[in-house]
Protein backbone atom coordinates (compact mmCIF):
# COMPACT_ATOMS: atom_id res chain seq x y z
CA UNK A 1 0.00 0.00 0.00
CA UNK A 2 1.59 3.42 -1.10
CA UNK A 3 2.62 5.84 1.72
CA UNK A 4 0.22 8.61 -0.70
CA UNK A 5 -3.06 6.50 0.20
CA UNK A 6 -2.35 5.57 3.56
CA UNK A 7 -1.61 9.48 4.25
CA UNK A 8 -4.80 10.19 2.38
CA UNK A 9 -6.70 7.77 3.72
CA UNK A 10 -5.60 9.28 7.05
CA UNK A 11 -7.46 12.61 6.49
CA UNK A 12 -10.01 11.61 5.20
CA UNK A 13 -10.49 9.50 8.37
CA UNK A 14 -9.42 12.78 10.44
CA UNK A 15 -11.71 15.22 8.57
CA UNK A 16 -14.61 12.79 9.29
CA UNK A 17 -13.98 12.57 12.73
CA UNK A 18 -13.91 16.03 13.03
CA UNK A 19 -16.86 16.91 10.89
CA UNK A 20 -18.80 14.68 13.31
CA UNK A 21 -17.40 15.24 16.67
CA UNK A 22 -16.39 18.91 16.08
CA UNK A 23 -18.45 20.58 13.37
CA UNK A 24 -21.91 19.50 13.71
CA UNK A 25 -22.43 19.50 17.79
CA UNK A 26 -21.03 23.41 17.21
CA UNK A 27 -23.71 23.64 14.90
CA UNK A 28 -26.09 21.81 16.92
CA UNK A 29 -25.58 22.55 20.17
CA UNK A 30 -23.69 26.27 19.79
CA UNK A 31 -25.45 27.42 16.89
CA UNK A 32 -22.73 27.67 14.67
CA UNK A 33 -23.32 26.58 11.33
CA UNK A 34 -20.29 27.72 9.70
CA UNK A 35 -18.24 24.63 10.79
CA UNK A 36 -20.43 21.78 9.04
CA UNK A 37 -19.97 24.01 5.52
CA UNK A 38 -16.32 24.62 5.86
CA UNK A 39 -15.60 21.00 7.30
CA UNK A 40 -18.07 19.64 5.21
CA UNK A 41 -16.47 20.86 2.01
CA UNK A 42 -13.07 19.62 3.00
CA UNK A 43 -14.37 15.71 3.69
CA UNK A 44 -16.55 15.80 0.63
CA UNK A 45 -12.96 16.67 -1.55
CA UNK A 46 -11.37 14.04 0.94
CA UNK A 47 -13.84 11.55 0.51
CA UNK A 48 -13.71 12.04 -3.79
CA UNK A 49 -9.86 12.07 -3.73
CA UNK A 50 -9.99 8.71 -1.07
CA UNK A 51 -12.01 6.88 -3.55
CA UNK A 52 -9.81 8.40 -6.69
CA UNK A 53 -7.05 6.80 -4.68
CA UNK A 54 -8.62 3.88 -4.21
CA UNK A 55 -9.70 3.04 -7.87
CA UNK A 56 -5.88 4.15 -8.94
CA UNK A 57 -4.28 2.14 -6.00
CA UNK A 58 -6.65 -1.00 -6.90
CA UNK A 59 -5.86 -1.04 -10.70
CA UNK A 60 -2.41 -0.42 -10.19
CA UNK A 61 -1.39 -3.18 -7.35
CA UNK A 62 -4.19 -5.47 -8.92
CA UNK A 63 -6.17 -5.75 -5.43
CA UNK A 64 -9.18 -7.90 -5.65
CA UNK A 65 -12.81 -7.00 -6.07
CA UNK A 66 -13.50 -7.92 -2.12
CA UNK A 67 -10.67 -5.56 -1.37
CA UNK A 68 -11.76 -2.44 -3.22
CA UNK A 69 -14.94 -3.21 -1.76
CA UNK A 70 -13.95 -2.79 2.01
CA UNK A 71 -11.89 0.10 0.78
CA UNK A 72 -14.48 1.98 -0.25
CA UNK A 73 -16.86 0.76 2.48
CA UNK A 74 -14.41 2.32 4.50
CA UNK A 75 -14.49 5.76 4.22
CA UNK A 76 -18.49 5.83 4.97
CA UNK A 77 -17.55 4.59 8.45
CA UNK A 78 -16.29 6.70 11.29
CA UNK A 79 -12.52 5.28 11.64
CA UNK A 80 -13.18 2.73 8.77
CA UNK A 81 -9.69 3.95 6.54
CA UNK A 82 -8.17 3.64 9.84
CA UNK A 83 -8.89 0.15 10.31
CA UNK A 84 -8.29 -0.41 6.70
CA UNK A 85 -5.27 0.59 6.85
CA UNK A 86 -4.51 -1.61 9.96
CA UNK A 87 -6.23 -4.82 8.56
CA UNK A 88 -4.57 -4.92 5.04
CA UNK A 89 -0.90 -3.51 6.00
Amino acid sequence: MPTWFRFIGRLEGVSFLVLLLLAMPLKYYAGWPMGVKIMGSLHGGLFLAYCAAVLMVGVNHEWSFKKQVHAFLAAIFPCGTFIFERKYS
